[in-house]
């Protein structure tokens, strides 16, 4: 039964199912092609040729070190605005746009996997750009993404902070004891409906994600937006991705002083300490990560409880 409850929480907490694009470059977002003057909005985009994903940056002409923040699945940049605002007087932020997500064309990211080759574009990125020792923060997918080049590409990254993720998404798709191999035909499943099913269901599906993901509602029109305005292809091969990835094997790798943020499950029948526990067996393969549950948070914890969480980034990068 407490696995049964975990797998409709985890997937509802994580399953951002973004609505068709109906505009693949709408007016907030500038694709990586033509980058707007950073007085048109008050960042600048980072000269970096990648069919992955284009960077918006902010900060001081002598930071203090560099942040780079990822947002997750059919999110923008937009939902790190609150924390920019905080750290850009001090710190140099490096805010990931995936392509194809939140009106930004698909490119390379148009089939196959997409955080895994983000997170590759993003050692390169790293290195090109001299960063040294950059801090790393994911929410959701981009969690993920900062798993995977902590554990890959470990001397890239100076801390990781992970939020509202855990390393295998696809234990909680099937029965206790899921490996890659046993959920990828529920994987295949989910992506075939998300790419190919109706498409008023796949609209009703989004606008529901988005509505269970962020208990404030004052601040669901922005996400909504991005869910609406990215690709669905795009969206549907992120998601598979997620559920056939497990990187537990690969978290002893990870040398960066490791933080977990996390939430309670949007399920009734969950406890605290259901949660605690699921979280705790998640990262068993790497004991040394700092662990810490966000209360009265839903899975975008940055806008529910966006004091909190930037009280918990300034620890964090101090």
């Amino acid at each position: 039964m407490k696995t049964m409850t975990a797998a409709a929480a985890l997937a509802g907490a994580f399953c951002l199912i973004a609505a068709p694009a109906m505009a693949q470059d709408h007016q907030h977002h500038q694709p990586a092609q033509a980058p707007a003057p950073a007085h048109a909005h008050g960042h600048a985009h980072a000269d970096f040729e990648s069919g992955r994903f284009h960077v918006r940056v902010d900060g001081p002409e002598h930071p203090v070190g560099d942040v780079i923040l990822i947002p997750g699945l059919s999110s923008s940049p937009e939902v790190w605005d609150g924390l920019t605002e905080q750290l850009k007087g001090r710190y140099r932020v490096h805010r990931i746009h995936v392509q194809g997500f939140a009106g930004a064309p698909a490119e390379d990211n148009a089939t196959g996997p997409v955080s895994a080759p983000v997170a590759e574009d993003l050692a390169r990125y790293i290195a090109e750009r001299g960063l040294n020792k950059a801090a790393v923060i994911g929410h959701s997918m981009g969690g993920t993404i900062g798993m995977m080049l902590a554990a890959r590409h470990p001397d890239s990254v100076g801390k990781l902070m992970v939020v509202d993720m855990v390393p295998f998404m696809g234990a909680m798709f099937g029965a206790p004891g899921a490996t890659a191999e046993s959920v990828t035909p529920t994987a295949d499943q989910i992506y075939a409906a998300m790419a190919n099913g109706p498409e008023e269901s796949y609209r009703q599906q989004a606008a529901a994600s988005v509505t269970g993901m962020i208990n404030t509602e004052s601040l669901r029109a922005g996400p909504l937006e991005d869910a609406a305005n990215s690709d669905r292809a795009v969206s549907a091969s992120a998601f598979r991705e997620l559920i056939v990835t497990d990187l537990r094997p690969e978290l002893p790798r990870i040398t960066a002083p490791t933080t977990v943020l996390y939430v309670k499950f949007n399920d009734p029948r969950m406890t605290n300490e259901m949660v605690d526990g699921i979280y705790g067996a998640s990262f068993a393969t790497l004991p040394s990560a700092e662990l810490k549950r966000i209360d009265d948070s839903a899975h975008f914890i940055m806008l529910d409880q966006p004091a909190v969480f930037a009280a918990e980034v300034n620890a964090f990068l101090e």
